[in-house]
């Protein structure tokens, strides 16, 4: 029988339940106990779901109280030493939490390590810091303990880590300023096997089979350094007393054949829904001791697979293998909201075109009866209606809009090069009056509780119209009056209207639609509900010139109009897969579009359209960037295209590295770009100091993922560091990102330290 298994299953519970258990322990409103009981509880839950749809593992590991990558960093022991770790003691949980969050319930706060995205998704991890005489041993038990809850509950329990190159390649330090291929890093390698080989064996002691090592790099463009380590690496692991499965996702690992077929591992697991073009290079390539596991079954998105395609796909392999073909989820569900089950609002045409994680593995089981021709009467049916869902989606007319088909084909007419940014920012400063170091925000302020519980109540029609309107304009007013009392230059109306960046655009927009409970994992405690694009998108109305004209007739300081970008509305969202995606993020834009001239013409002067997401969106092989860059900053500039010179258009990105993509920033032409770098130190400025970047820029200087104040001594430090990479009268003094999450105390005090650093600045230029 073809075995069916699953690689990572979502963490946070179908109600969120570890992160509201996170959350309480942090404000000291849950025991640490009850946080443990939380997340055993969770874990026997989701093991439970896996075994009962037929998994032949669990996988154990996947499991994070933040985040994967860091979990791995602790039991590795690789604390930094602001943290005062003992170099002979364990790993606490609230360690781990003060390196990812500054502070925990115990312990001294400390500078949150660096976060950054996993690959190209919307996940966050936490970077490794790495230097030349770090030491690692197994500081935490976790793994260990996880694997005997496993087992104690009768379940195959099937180990999963990070890799020890992918972990290595992500980390960073100053000692490794080349960037991630930096092969400097390597030097560290032995240190490193060192523990894995313990782990391993400890792990074989529990009586434990197969483990799984994550070795996603291995779908990068790697140099030859990091492909020539990898026969070593994996000769010294094969030889602790276990199988190994290595397990590549997002892409194709056809380009490292000729190094992994030599690899002394049981089993490969490759990503047929990324790159389905691989599988027959991948057999060819397979040794007759070895498993394949074929990810057949969409883990990042939500749309219901064609399980007669995908049975007619892996035929040639089952026919070959055997018993030796194992499928599987492309990656991880972490990726996946949990069940559909959960979505009884959503209309039944609709869902039925749905599978969340619960639901995936319940296809993998379907698949697994038409590989081996044993499906029984059930799961007759129940491909019966799989079958009816796809044919259903592909003939539904709720999908294709000629208006909008009409309209993207006359696009190009409507673009037109702007008036050269030493002109624009002459007219913007004419108009605007702005001081040297000019301060703001990125756009949303504390999302209180009252806050959330006005929107829940107008929502739910326990609230009037009339009355959610005045309490907004209440909540605005109360925004504006503040960041005039600070002395902020450029205001923002905070957003209170808003539940999420996208979401709020996506319920206002043709072509998209939402779901109650589809929560994923961004980072740490903090969830998205990504909204569901499966048709044509256009605008239908005005989105956000009233609150923002609003806004604006408070105050004779300019109000940024806010509006998130067209590849992060794309890349936020799950995304229809019957077009290509660029065809998607121009429809958006060009919705964006009619939104920015709405405002211009309501007298808004600078408008922010953030793109946080727009390195997230570059395919992770270097040799289709540019395909991908020019219809990014294509859709951009569609967005835009047509404001007057005297409009400045901001935009906004975080957490990502520009290094590589900084010509293609520059193209998009915003005239101010807002970036993070207080975590990372300013670091990110090399890239924009190398480029000679043409344009204004805010580099953060406010944290705003730890609930620490930032002092403004600090913080005129780091902008007098930026001042000596850029030119200091197109520098502007801004958070990391928005303050949504943050709570108002601490809001405050940052802002006014803010405003503070900011005139020292001048008085001292």
């Amino acid at each position: 029988m073809t075995i069916i298994h699953n690689l990572g299953f979502p963490r946070i519970g179908a109600d969120r339940e570890l992160k509201r258990a996170q959350e309480a322990y942090w404000a000291g409103k849950n025991s640490l106990d009850g946080l443990l009981a939380t997340g055993q509880a969770l874990r026997a839950r989701h093991w439970a779901i896996q075994a009962e749809a037929g998994a032949h593992w669990v996988p154990v590991g996947d499991f994070a109280w933040y985040d994967h990558i860091l979990e791995w960093t602790t039991l590795l022991g690789a604390v930094p030493a602001r943290f005062g770790q003992a170099d002979d003691a364990p790993v606490e949980l609230d360690t781990l939490f003060r390196m990812a969050r500054g502070r925990a319930p115990s312990g001294t706060p400390a500078a949150a390590c660096e976060m950054t995205k996993w690959f190209d998704t919307n996940y966050h991890y936490i970077v490794p810091e790495l230097h030349p005489d770090q030491t690692y041993r197994i500081a935490r038990e976790s793994l260990f303990e996880q694997v005997a809850e496993a087992q104690a509950l009768g379940h195959r329990a099937r180990p999963v880590i990070p890799g020890p190159l992918t972990w290595l390649w992500l980390g960073k330090g100053d000692a490794y300023a080349g960037g991630a291929d930096d092969a400097a890093k390597l030097e560290l390698l032995p240190g490193l096997l060192a523990v894995y080989e313990q782990v391993l064996q400890r792990l074989a002691a529990q009586g434990v089979e197969w483990v799984q090592i994550d070795e996603p790099i291995l779908v990068l463009d790697l140099p030859p350094a990091w492909r020539e380590a990898l026969a070593g690496v994996y000769a010294r692991l094969a030889e602790q007393g276990l199988k190994v499965l290595l397990a590549t996702y997002f892409g194709s690992v056809e380009h490292h054949l000729d190094e992994i077929r030599r690899l002394p591992v049981q089993g490969l697991h490759v990503d047929l829904v990324r790159a389905p073009g691989q599988q027959a290079a991948v057999l060819a390539a397979l040794r007759d001791d070895q498993v394949l596991s074929l990810g057949v079954i969409d883990g990042r998105n939500v749309w219901r697979a064609d399980l007669d395609r995908v049975h007619e796909q892996v035929r040639a392999a089952a026919q070959r293998l055997g018993g030796r073909l194992w499928l599987a989820p492309s990656c991880s569900l972490l990726h996946a909201p949990i069940d559909l089950g959960l979505e009884t609002a959503l209309d039944n045409e609709l869902r039925s075109w749905l599978s969340f994680a619960v639901q995936k593995l319940d296809e993998l089981r379907l698949l697994r009866g038409l590989v081996d021709d044993e499906a029984d009467e059930a799961d007759q049916r129940a491909l019966a209606a799989a079958r009816q869902a796809v044919r259903s989606r592909a003939a539904s007319s709720r999908i294709h809009r000629r208006d909008v088909a009409e309209r993207l084909a006359a696009s190009g007419a409507v673009r037109r090069e702007r008036t050269p940014f030493g002109e624009r920012i002459a007219a913007q400063q004419a108009r605007l009056g702005l001081p040297r170091y000019p301060t703001t925000t990125i756009g949303s302020f504390p999302q209180t509780p009252e806050i959330r519980a006005l929107r829940r109540d107008w929502r739910t029609g326990a609230l009037g119209d009339a009355a959610y309107e005045k309490a907004i304009r209440q909540e605005i007013e109360r925004v504006v009056r503040f960041q005039e009392e600070i002395g902020l230059d450029v205001l923002v109306h905070g957003e209170p209207e808003r539940n999420d960046m996208v979401e709020y655009f996506g319920e206002l927009l043709a072509g998209f639609a939402f779901t109650a409970h589809g929560w994923v994992q961004s980072y740490g405690s903090r969830c998205v509900k990504p909204p569901l694009i499966y048709g044509d998108v256009a605008r239908l109305a005005p989105m956000t010139v009233a609150w923002s004209s609003y806004a604006q007739s408070l105050t004779d300081r300019p109000v940024k109009g806010m509006l998130t970008g067209p590849v992060t509305i794309l890349q936020w969202s799950f995304v229809r897969d019957d077009q290509p995606r660029e065809q998607t993020c121009r429809q958006i834009a060009l919705a964006l579009r009619d939104e920015v001239q709405d405002l211009e013409q309501a007298g808004v002067t600078v408008i922010q359209i953030d793109e946080p997401a727009f390195r997230e969106g570059l395919p992770l092989r270097r040799g289709d960037w540019a395909a991908y860059l020019d219809w990014a900053v294509d859709s951009f500039r569609l967005s835009t295209s047509g404001v007057r010179d005297d409009t400045q258009i901001h935009t906004h990105m975080c957490y990502s590295e520009f290094n590589d993509i900084i010509e293609a920033i520059a193209e998009m032409d915003a005239d101010v770009i807002t970036i993070e770098t207080s975590r990372s130190n300013m670091e990110l400025l090399g890239a924009f100091e190398a480029f000679s970047y043409p344009n204004d820029i805010g580099p953060g200087v406010y944290d705003i993922h730890s609930p620490n104040v930032p002092r403004e001594d600090w913080m005129v430090d780091l902008m007098r560091r930026a001042a000596q990479r850029l030119p200091a009268e197109r520098l502007w003094v801004n958070p990391d990102c928005g303050l949504k999450t943050r709570g108002w105390p601490e809001t405050r005090a940052a802002l006014q330290s803010m405003v503070q650093a900011a005139r020292a600045l001048r008085e001292a230029a």
